[in-house]
């Protein structure tokens, strides 16, 4: 059976739960990962327009966008330039990547109490 019908075969198994099962579910946001780490460290950008991925003049993608910049259509794979243009008012940052690994192993640490949701982030 390929990994996503198991996948899908659990997860339905998992979701028949009674109502009276001390069960608790986790439903976490991940779509902007590397823009929340971003704004962990730059708090003042918050509520503002934030592109990840490089400068508006450099040739790349967007890596992630915040919820403010996808309002101007400014989505991940986009080009920075087109993004740029949908939205001038954007705040352009290059990547940390290692700034994400160490929030991403965080994460993975307080996940990994919580078996099935690691389960579910380790199929391939």
């Amino acid at each position: 059976m390929p990994k996503l019908a198991q996948f899908r075969a659990k997860q339905n198994a998992t979701s028949q739960l009674p109502a009276d099962s001390p069960a608790s579910i986790l439903h976490i946001d991940m779509d902007a990962f590397f823009v929340s780490v971003e704004l962990l460290a730059r708090p003042d950008l918050r509520g503002l327009p934030v592109v990840v991925g490089g400068q508006r003049d450099q040739r790349g993608v967007v890596s992630a966008a915040s919820y403010e910049a996808r309002k101007f259509g400014v989505h991940s794979a986009m080009p920075l330039r087109t993004a740029a243009k949908l939205c001038p008012q954007a705040i352009f940052l290059d990547g940390h990547h290692d700034l994400y690994g160490e929030w991403s192993d965080r994460v993975a640490s307080i996940l990994g109490k919580y078996s099935p949701i690691v389960e579910m982030a380790s199929i391939d």
